[in-house]
């Protein structure tokens, strides 16, 4: 299923693009898109009820805003230099084990909104990311084959980062990772059964027009499953959980002298294959 939320920022209701690509209402059938509606057999087997029996309500989509897929995210949890073609393009060595940082929830976006830049920035930065949404609680998980049957979808991220804060402001990372609007998150929520293969998806993204980022899953230096267990036993994830699993090649950090960082005005358009698209226009904050 591809789940949504639509409507204005803060009263999004739930929704769900159909196999011919209408949309329709859910809020008839669950209160919303959230962690404890993953965490619900029984709550998902309504939505597919509904939409076997062809109940659902069409809603216009015309002017409709879409909003982030997944309400009342609990932690956002990234993964640094996952990539090995992001690796070698910076320069850096792939790391021994995965590499943890956090966003705040509420950096979150939806996938067509404004992305703000930074006062006083000069270095903010795009990257394309699979995101894995968490339906189960998971603690010490043993395998990474375990671990995928923990995870309750996925959908496109846009880890946006300021590298100046980010690398040369002293102290974690975190500082160029949780500027507002940081994380554009959507279209949709594709549930893990729609996905047969999270190493084999495509990710691109384009700036103004230019394709900046074409790469794969495949290359990834830690697969979800073992990011997943990874994780896992570092600290408990929970249902609605996200887990942003790092870019590949293509960043503006990565690029030669001058590096083209973003401004405003300009527009960034992202994709991963099976996941939607996104599209944002970056102002000054």
């Amino acid at each position: 299923m591809k789940l949504l939320r639509v409507g204005t920022a803060g009263a999004e209701r739930p929704a769900l693009l159909d196999a011919e690509g209408t949309l329709r209402d859910l809020s008839g059938v669950v209160p919303d898109i959230d962690g404890p509606l993953l965490a619900d057999d029984a709550a998902l087997g309504r939505i597919r009820a509904a939409v076997d029996a062809g109940s659902l309500p069409v809603l216009d989509a015309t002017g409709l805003r879409v909003g982030p897929p997944l309400a009342r995210i609990g932690k956002i949890v990234c993964i640094g230099l996952n990539y090995h073609d992001h690796a070698r393009e910076t320069g850096a060595e792939p790391p021994a084990e995965p590499v943890i940082f956090f966003k705040a929830a509420d950096t979150v976006v939806g996938p067509y909104d404004t992305v703000l830049v930074p006062r006083g920035s000069v270095k903010t930065d795009w990257e394309v990311e699979l995101a894995v949404v968490i339906g189960r609680t998971a603690r010490y998980l043993g395998s990474a084959e375990e671990a995928l049957g923990y995870v309750a979808g996925y959908a496109v991220a846009h880890d946006v980062s300021e590298r100046e804060f980010q690398i040369e402001r002293g102290g974690t990372w975190d500082k160029g990772k949780n500027c507002e609007t940081f994380n554009p998150l959507g279209p949709w929520l594709v549930t893990a059964d729609e996905v047969a293969d999270p190493q084999d998806l495509s990710l691109r993204l384009w700036v103004n027009g230019e394709l900046k980022q074409d790469g794969t899953t495949a290359e990834q230096i830690f697969p979800v499953g073992e990011v997943v267990r990874y994780v896992s036993q570092f600290m408990t994830l929970y249902p609605g959980d996200v887990i942003n699993t790092g870019t590949p090649a293509g960043v503006a950090l990565g690029a030669p002298e001058p590096k083209p960082f973003l401004r405003a005005g300009d527009v960034v358009e992202l994709e991963i294959e099976g996941l939607g698209r996104q599209r944002q226009e970056f102002k000054d904050a």
